[in-house]
C-alpha cells in the first residue's frame, strides 16, 4: 500500500531583520498570527522578528518565533495579554 504524504505545510519566507537577509521555514498560521501581533501592536514584521531574534534563546529562528507566537497567544487566553512587551520578559522566557 502506498501512502501518499500532504505537502507541507511549512513556507520558507526570506525577511530583512537589521539590514540582512535571513530566511524561516514557518507555518502560515503562525505566520499569519504574526502579522496579527504585528498589526496589533503598530510595527512591521520585521520589526517584531528583529525583536524575537535579538532576545532568542533558541538556535532556530524559526522555532524561536512559533514560540514567541505561541506565548502571546497563551497569555491572551490567561487574560494577561496586556502585561508584555519585551519577548524577553515574555513568560516562555521564565
Amino acid at each position: 500500500m502506498i501512502r501518499k504524504t500532504a505537502p507541507s505545510l511549512i513556507v520558507k519566507r526570506t525577511i530583512v531583520i537589521d539590514h540582512r537577509k535571513t530566511s524561516v521555514s514557518i507555518e502560515d498560521a503562525f505566520w499569519s498570527a504574526l502579522r496579527t501581533i504585528a498589526i496589533t501592536q503598530d510595527i512591521t514584521i520585521p520589526k517584531l522578528v528583529s525583536r524575537i531574534d535579538k532576545d532568542r534563546q533558541n538556535k532556530n529562528l524559526s522555532s524561536e518565533i512559533r514560540l514567541f507566537v505561541l506565548a502571546h497567544y497563551r497569555q491572551a487566553a490567561s487574560g494577561r495579554e496586556n502585561e508584555w512587551h519585551n519577548p524577553s520578559t515574555h513568560p516562555a522566557r521564565r
